[in-house]
């Protein structure tokens, strides 16, 4: 089985190499940006049930349920914890 915990760390490391900070610290990066990265694609094979998880642990959190690529490409996901 696949390790979530590790996968959603993974994650985290990705929003913070990818994305950008906000005036209020937090950081965030556009679904898109995080799907296109030939270093996510390689990494994670369900990046969006790991997006799933990680929100449902509150570790980031972004707007909707499901994220589809193209649909929700300028949806932002932020991360909650430092």
């Amino acid at each position: 089985t696949m390790n979530v915990e590790h996968e959603i760390s993974l994650l985290v490391e990705e929003i913070r190499r990818l994305g950008t900070k906000n005036a209020d610290g937090q950081v965030s990066v556009k679904f898109g940006v995080l799907f296109a990265d030939e270093k996510c694609a390689n990494l994670f094979e369900a990046l969006v049930g790991t997006l799933k998880a990680a929100k449902r642990r509150k570790i980031i959190t972004y707007q909707g349920e499901m994220l589809l690529q193209g649909v929700h490409d300028n949806v932002d996901i932020m991360l909650l914890q430092d």
